[in-house]
């Protein structure tokens, strides 16, 4: 059995603003969320801006425990599993045993367990940490956590998970909730993902590899995907999560729509931990997969979301996969990364990514990639720089790639298209 699945319902906690709505504000305006660091210190620190969310667990309705003892991570996840749920309408309008959870992270709780390590360990001066390991440290542990908690808010009894592949983590995390889907294993699943690794080992990690940016005293235009002076990304939290349903669920209780997974595909390279293949022959097969999936001809897309995280080898790796995959459309389909403006935040950047992609359709509005003052002559395909562009946005393609050689691709249509 192979069913129709579609989102009914999209929360977002992303820079810029912990909800759906303040998120696309800030991607139809052009406007980018960067800054100086501040949720540590960034003077040890080669790249010292990050694409940080205003959260206020608070104001977010989350309750003392969940405020208190959650990592930030799981608090992003919980607020806009809310906000998706009560746009979808969906609460106690599916069996509990056929309903699910899917949430994708490439770090978990990377914040909350480094806080405590450092607190146990006197900064690591101490080998024995455990007489004041607090009561939740296991949680912090565990990445399944995400999963339990969402489960638990929103009453899903079915199967649950959690998927971590690196920076394709949101993608593939929504890419097996629609299989669970679509094979009848259960009929509505709250899916998506979740980022809050902004700490200190975090940081230093992508300084060693030289990956983030170092425009420190430009923090606002240090993410420049596609541009002859990019220097790498910018460090960036957040969630993206969506009520999947089947078809027969969206009939039955005349739920609302923003699109329909056409189809979704997943490759590897085989090949580096971060270096990418320059002929980008995996991204270019797992987006012609989903193309397949989703019967979709390369020259019936009205939109491109790239990857597009402003690294050197990242934007040419895309660039020849788009060429590889999609032909003579490639010059011609309009092509944009939301990075440069909420920033790279790991494993939830598939699944804000898709948020983005649903809205696009539904305003038909294409984001801009902002900073893009100067293109690479070597990247020579229509990245809609600074302005957001008004057109029908009825098919739209979303990649992602990670480190490790993960390479997704995902396809959204309008379910009134024209084939």
């Amino acid at each position: 059995m192979s069913r129709r699945v579609f989102i009914t319902g999209i929360g977002v906690v992303a820079p810029g603003g912990p909800s759906r709505d303040e998120f696309w504000k800030l991607l139809s305006e052009g406007r980018t969320a960067t800054r100086t660091l501040s949720l540590t210190d960034p003077t040890p620190f080669r790249s010292r801006v990050a694409a940080e969310v205003d959260f206020d667990p608070e104001a977010a309705g989350l309750s003392d425990r969940q405020a208190n003892t959650l990592d930030r991570a799981a608090q992003f996840a919980l607020a806009a599993a809310r906000e998706a749920v009560a746009d979808a309408g969906w609460r106690d309008t599916c069996a509990p045993e056929r309903a699910g959870v899917v949430i994708g992270s490439a770090v978990g709780a990377t914040t909350k367990l480094e806080e405590v390590y450092r607190k146990m360990s006197r900064d690591g001066q101490l080998w024995d940490v455990l007489p004041e390991a607090p009561t939740a440290l296991y949680s912090y542990f565990v990445p399944s956590s995400f999963a339990s908690e969402v489960a638990a808010e929103v009453g899903a009894g079915g199967q649950s998970g959690v998927i971590s592949t690196g920076c394709t983590s949101g993608i593939d995390a929504i890419g097996y909730a629609w299989e669970l889907v679509q094979d009848g294993v259960l009929d509505c699943v709250v899916a998506g993902a979740t980022e809050a690794p902004i700490s200190p080992i975090t940081v230093a990690c992508f300084d060693a590899i030289k990956a983030t940016s170092t425009y420190n005293d430009d923090p606002a235009a240090a993410s420049r995907p596609f541009d002859s002076s990019r220097a790498g990304f910018v460090l960036g939290e957040g969630s993206a999560m969506f009520v999947l349903e089947s078809e027969e669920s969206v009939l039955a209780r005349g739920a609302g729509v923003y699109g329909e997974i056409g189809g979704y595909a997943s490759r590897g390279n085989a090949f580096h931990m971060t270096g990418l293949t320059p002929d980008g022959r995996e991204l270019a097969g797992a987006v012609t997969a989903a193309l397949t999936q989703a019967r979709v001809a390369p020259e019936n897309l009205d939109y491109v979301n790239a990857h597009g995280s402003g690294t050197k080898q990242n934007d040419k790796h895309e660039t020849a996969a788009l060429k590889a995959s999609l032909g003579a459309a490639a010059y011609s389909v309009p092509i944009s990364s939301i990075k440069s403006m909420v920033g790279h935040s790991l494993g939830a950047i598939g699944a804000i990514e898709i948020a983005a992609c649903a809205m696009a359709m539904r305003h038909n509005s294409i984001p801009p990639t902002a900073n893009l003052h100067d293109q690479d002559p070597e990247l020579d395909l229509d990245y809609v720089p600074l302005l957001s562009r008004q057109q029908r946005t009825d098919t739209v393609l979303t990649t992602g790639s990670g480190f490790g050689g993960f390479q997704s691709a995902m396809v959204l249509t309008d379910p009134n298209r024209q084939s």
